[in-house]
Formats: C-alpha cells, sequence, structure tokens
C-alpha cells in the first residue's frame, strides 16, 4: 500500500495533467481556427496563456522550469509553420470533397481536419522529444474522432481525410504530400514484436495517392508509389510502381428471391 502513496514521488515518473492537455489542445485550436473579434491585447492575453499551460503540462514532466520555458519556445515558434500546413490540408479538403462547401465549415466541423491539426501539434512535440504528452494528444483525437494517428508519423502538405472513422497510421509510416485516405484505411506492421520497436515497420506512401476506404498496408519495406490508387478492401504487403491502380476483386451475385411466375395458357 505504501507504494501507492508514494506514486509520482521519488524516482517514479510523472505524467502531464490529462485534462490540462486535453484542455490545451482545444484552446490552441480554437485560437488558430475559430473566428474572434477580439482585440490584438486580447489575443496577445490568450496567446501568453497558452504558453504558460503549455509550460506547465513541459514542467509536470521534466520537474524543470527553465527547461519547460525553453520547450514552449520552441514549440510556439512552430506553430505559424504548422498553421499554414493546415491551412493547406483544409484547402484540400474543400478542393476534394463535394460535400464541403467553405472552408469555413471544414475548419469547424470537420473530423477528418480536426484529427490532422491536433496530429501536427503532437507531431511537433514528438519532434521536441517531450514523451507522454504528444500520445495524449493523438489519443484525444483518436477517442473524438475514430481516427488514430501516431505523433512519430510523418505526413506531408495537403493531406485529405475524408470521414475518416476507423483509420490507423502507425508511428513509422511516412506519407507524402497531396494524398487522399478514406475511413477504414490501416497503415501498419506486419510484426509487432518489441525488438522491432526502434525499426521502421510501417509503410511509405508517396505523393497524390489515393486510399479507398477499408484498404490495409503493412510492412515497413513497403511502398506505395506516386499517383497511384489503392482500391478499397485491399490487402497490400509488397510494394507497388508509380502511377499503378491496385483493387479488390469480388464477384457478386444477385438474383431475384421471388419464384418465377407460372407460364399463361391461351385458350384461343
Amino acid at each position: 500500500m505504501e507504494q501507492l502513496f508514494q506514486r509520482g514521488q521519488g524516482n517514479f515518473p510523472s505524467f502531464p495533467d490529462k485534462k490540462l492537455a486535453i484542455s490545451f489542445a482545444d484552446q490552441l485550436f480554437a485560437f488558430l481556427f475559430t473566428p474572434r473579434r477580439d482585440s490584438i491585447e486580447q489575443l496577445l492575453a490568450i496567446y501568453e496563456g497558452l504558453r504558460d499551460i503549455f509550460s506547465s503540462l513541459v514542467f509536470d514532466v521534466l520537474k524543470d522550469e527553465v527547461i519547460a520555458k525553453q520547450q514552449a519556445v520552441v514549440f510556439f515558434d512552430a506553430i505559424p509553420d504548422i498553421y499554414q500546413w493546415l491551412l493547406k490540408d483544409a484547402a484540400a479538403i474543400v478542393e476534394f470533397d463535394p460535400a464541403a462547401e467553405s472552408i469555413e465549415e471544414v475548419l469547424v466541423a470537420y473530423p477528418g481536419f480536426f484529427a490532422t491539426a491536433i496530429y501536427r501539434f503532437a507531431h511537433q512535440l514528438h519532434t521536441q522529444q517531450l514523451h507522454t504528452l504528444p500520445r495524449l494528444f493523438s489519443e484525444y483525437a483518436h477517442s473524438r474522432t475514430g481516427i488514430d494517428i501516431h505523433p512519430g508519423a510523418q505526413i506531408g502538405t495537403s493531406f485529405f481525410i475524408d470521414h475518416g472513422t476507423g483509420i490507423v497510421i502507425g508511428g513509422t509510416a511516412v506519407i507524402g504530400n497531396h494524398v487522399k485516405i478514406y475511413h477504414g484505411v490501416t497503415l501498419g506492421a506486419l510484426n509487432v514484436a518489441k525488438e522491432l520497436a526502434h525499426k521502421k515497420r510501417h509503410p511509405t506512401i508517396e505523393d497524390n495517392v489515393i486510399i479507398y476506404s477499408g484498404a490495409t498496408i503493412l510492412g515497413g519495406n513497403t511502398t506505395v508509389g506516386n499517383h497511384s490508387v489503392i482500391g478499397g478492401n485491399v490487402w497490400l504487403t509488397h510494394s507497388v510502381e508509380p502511377h499503378s491502380i491496385v483493387y479488390h476483386k469480388s464477384e457478386v451475385v444477385v438474383r431475384d428471391k421471388n419464384p418465377l411466375p407460372e407460364p399463361l395458357n391461351f385458350v384461343i
């Protein structure tokens, strides 16, 4: 029982506040993409408040106030570039989704865009080698959208997710620019042995690839060449050349379940 009361003390690992991390992710998303009528002074105050929250989250893990503030500087210095990348992601959704009527609709109502935004925040944290916090971000997006993107994945610009429910993207996946992914897609590993933890286990998807719903692409040596189309429900464990079309062929038989009508007898 004594160990339970010593949790978080001594050499036991410390964790960021989960509720605060989720609140920070929501506030940062709202700060970047919710229309505001605040003055410059009010926006600066919100911005500084976000920096303070971030520093607190990092301090919870590192227990070093100076390093926590340095990490906050690095993260917020990256925000303008992340914001530009996300605008390109939103523009891709507007361009290719016939149901999207405006970029404003995408920013506030599309789960695929929200998951992409949280991924880009988490990926920045991952590059700063901040452990646990990026996973809290990604798991929050997963629970809210059904889209599971590991913070370690590398995803290029103009990334398009349509619907999105059931998408899984592994931590060593590499995705190029202008890639479109539909719901139920898995970019996963062929082998989940622990000794492969630091090896590339997930596929590489080159530029301008479309992956339709239900497709599963596995393996660190698997590369989908640029401008390829992967059809729905495809199971792929080997590389395909650029400009390929890969599809799953299945036979569908349709017959009338009603009995044939009795032949007509004509009496003349």
